[in-house]
C-alpha cells in the first residue's frame, strides 16, 4: 500500500512537472546548461579563410557579412589590419557563395573603419563608418553604394561626433525596412564602464531619401536603453530586433521605436540575421569568464517567435574555455552560416570569415 501511494506521487510530480515545462520533460542539459552550449550543432563541417582575396593581400580585422539578393556573400576587410586611415585598398567585397572567388570590391579611401553592413533587396550596399580620422575630414557616417560602387547617400557630416538628428557618433550598424526607412543603431562605446563623454545609445530612423523622422533609446540598462546597439534585423512581422550587446541581451522593437520585449538566451551578441523563415542566428564573439560566465561564443540559432535557443555552433577551439567566435553573421539560401572575425578570435591570421557548411 506504501509503494502504491509513492508511486501515485511520483507520477503526479512528473505531470506538474511537465506542465510547467511546456508540456515536456525537463532534461539534465535544461539544469546545467543554461547557456545552451551543448545544443546540437547543424552545421559542423568549418571552412577557416573562406573568400578569396587578391594575390598578396591578406585580411584584417571585419565585423560584417551579409547576403545580396542574387544569394552570394557581401563583407569587407580593414584593409589587412584593423583600419583603413591611410589606405587605399578597396574594403567592400562581393564573394560567389559556391567557389568563393572574389566578384568585385569597392570603397578604396572612403572609410575609416567599415562596422555595420547591409545589403538592400535591391542589391545596394549600406556601410557604418564607425570611427573618424584624426584630421576629422572622414568617419562616423552611413554610406549607401550601388551594387557597383556609385556612392548613392551619406548621412551624417563626414568626420564629426556627435548625437543630432544629422550626426552620428560611432555608429554601428543600419538597415532598411520594406517601406525604404533607414534605422541605424549609434553609440559603440556605450558597453565601457567608463564610456567617454557624450557616448550614446540610440536607434536613429530616416526616411527611404534620408531625412530624419525620429529617434529613441539612451545609454542604460532599462527597457528601450542600450549598452551598444551592435547589430539590428528584422523579422517578417517588420519587428526590429537589436544586439544590446553590452546588457547581453536581444531587445525588440516595433518601427516607431515602441518596446515589445528582451531575451536573454541568446547570449552577449554581436551580429543577428533573421532568414525569411524568421530563424534568428545570434552570433556570440565575446563571452568569458569575466563578462559573462558561463557562456562560450558561438552562433545561437532559435526562432523570432520566442526567447529559446534551439540549436548552437559552437566556437573555434582555442586556449580560452569560451572558445572563440565571430562578431558579424550570415546565412545563405542553402543553409551556410559565414562568420566574420576581427583579431580577437583568430589574433594569427588577423581576421577573415568562416563558413559553416549546412549538414
Amino acid at each position: 500500500m506504501a509503494v502504491s501511494a509513492r508511486l501515485r506521487f511520483t507520477l503526479i510530480a512528473s505531470i506538474v512537472s511537465m506542465a510547467l515545462s511546456g508540456g515536456r520533460a525537463a532534461t539534465q542539459a535544461d539544469v546545467t546548461d543554461p547557456a545552451r552550449n551543448s545544443l546540437p550543432n547543424p552545421n559542423p563541417t568549418v571552412i577557416k579563410g573562406w573568400g578569396a582575396l587578391p594575390e598578396g593581400r591578406t585580411w584584417g580585422s571585419t565585423a560584417g557579412v551579409d547576403i545580396g539578393p542574387d544569394g552570394h556573400v557581401w563583407a569587407y576587410d580593414r584593409c589587412g589590419t584593423n583600419t583603413c586611415a591611410g589606405s587605399n585598398i578597396a574594403p567592400i567585397l562581393k564573394f560567389d557563395r559556391l567557389s568563393g572567388q572574389l566578384l568585385t570590391s569597392f570603397g578604396a579611401g572612403m572609410i575609416i573603419f567599415p562596422h555595420g553592413l547591409h545589403v538592400d533587396r535591391d542589391g545596394n550596399v549600406w556601410v557604418t563608418d564607425g570611427q573618424g580620422n584624426k584630421e576629422g575630414t572622414k568617419g562616423h557616417q552611413v554610406i549607401k553604394f550601388s551594387p557597383q560602387g556609385k556612392v548613392l547617400m551619406m548621412l551624417g557630416k563626414a568626420g564629426v561626433p556627435g548625437n543630432g538628428p544629422d550626426t552620428f557618433n560611432e555608429p554601428c550598424d543600419v538597415i532598411t525596412a520594406p517601406n525604404g526607412d533607414i534605422f541605424v543603431s549609434d553609440g559603440h562605446s556605450g558597453q565601457s564602464e567608463n564610456p567617454p563623454p557624450n557616448t550614446n545609445g540610440r536607434i536613429v530612423k530616416f526616411t527611404k531619401d534620408g531625412k530624419y523622422i525620429k529617434e529613441w533609446g539612451k545609454l542604460g540598462s532599462g527597457p528601450g536603453e542600450f549598452r551598444t546597439p551592435h547589430a539590428l534585423a528584422f523579422d517578417s512581422r517588420g519587428r526590429l530586433f537589436v544586439a544590446d550587446r553590452g546588457n547581453h541581451r536581444l531587445q525588440i522593437f516595433d518601427q516607431d521605436g515602441r518596446f515589445l520585449d528582451a531575451w536573454k538566451q541568446f547570449g552577449r551578441v554581436s551580429g543577428l540575421f533573421i532568414d525569411r523563415n524568421d530563424r534568428l542566428y545570434a552570433i556570440d564573439s565575446e563571452s568569458n569568464v569575466t563578462r559573462h560566465p558561463g557562456w562560450k561564443t558561438g552562433v545561437r540559432i532559435g526562432s523570432t517567435k520566442e526567447d529559446k535557443v534551439l540549436a548552437f555552433i559552437p566556437p573555434h577551439q582555442t586556449t580560452n574555455p569560451e572558445g572563440a567566435a565571430g562578431e558579424g553573421v550570415a546565412v545563405d539560401p542553402a543553409g551556410n552560416v559565414y562568420a566574420a572575425e576581427g583579431p580577437i578570435s583568430r589574433p594569427a591570421a588577423g581576421g577573415g570569415l568562416t563558413k559553416y557548411v549546412k549538414q
